[in-house]
């Protein structure tokens, strides 16, 4: 297989306004591009929706892939999935990403499922979260998927099991896993043996080294060793490039080269 990447814009080239972004990755030989929630509320006005779209189109690049909203990424927020209160919140974001994708052609979307909440029943939560993603299943084309993550203490997926009970849960087809290499190595999964289980349920995949979660040679992470494992299991999505730049975004892809 020949490995396609998509650049994360929401990681790299955070030099540049947000809307520049794809333009850059464009410069950089890259024709697809993938976002984290590129709106500041979940509930973008149709003008600032029709400016993000236009700044994917004009730079001739495809959103291979979004996030739904996660609410305040910066003050630690992790996702709305499972979040009471904000189901409205979440559900109105949905409803702008599949507008947003039928323009596109967006086809996967990361729903980060949110971290536990002081005096709520976690059970309470999860089962919000079903409801959620069945809602989020049905109403895009595409896969939503789950990625467990590292570094954030109240956030309950940390491993790919934990991700496949939710999807279990769920149900749908299209809820599969996002299978960040990063986070699953920082966990302490092995991460091959999550791709020969699993490969027919990853949705995603995403990279960066670890530790310091930077490009791919700065570390320790096997990446060839995990692509081969990638091909082996029959992926043939994209490999998301999600890390922070260890020089400048101007060096940030020059291990590809090597």
């Amino acid at each position: 297989m020949t490995t396609r990447y998509a650049v994360n814009c929401s990681i790299i080239f955070t030099e540049l306004p947000l809307l520049e972004r794809p333009a850059a990755a464009r410069a950089a030989g890259f024709d697809a591009v993938e976002f984290w929630w590129p709106f500041p509320t979940a509930t973008p006005s149709p003008a600032e929706v029709d400016e993000f779209v236009r700044a994917i189109e004009d730079a001739g690049v495809q959103l291979t892939g979004l996030n739904l909203p996660a609410g305040d990424m910066g003050g630690g927020d992790r996702g709305l999935v499972s979040w009471t209160g904000r189901t409205e919140e979440f559900r109105t974001g949905v409803e702008v990403t599949a507008g947003i994708a039928q323009r596109l052609g967006t086809a996967v979307f990361n729903a980060l499922y949110g971290n536990r909440l002081d005096g709520v029943d976690p059970a309470e939560q999860d089962d919000l979260a079903t409801e959620n993603l069945t809602f989020a299943a049905e109403r895009l084309d595409g896969a939503v998927v789950l990625e467990p993550l590292s570094g954030a203490e109240r956030y309950p997926l940390r491993t790919a099991a934990d991700a496949l009970a939710v999807a279990d849960r769920v149900g749908a087809p299209n809820v599969l896993l996002l299978a960040d290499v990063y986070h699953l190595t920082v966990n302490g999964d092995d991460v091959d043996r999550v791709i020969a289980e699993n490969g027919r349920r990853i949705g995603h995949v995403q990279f960066a080294d670890a530790p310091g979660r930077h490009e791919p040679g700065t570390g320790k992470i096997p990446f060839d060793q995990h692509l081969d494992a990638l091909t082996r299991a029959g992926y043939t999505g994209l490999v998301g490039l999600e890390y922070v730049p260890s020089s400048s975004s101007d060096r940030a892809f020059d291990w590809l080269t090597r």
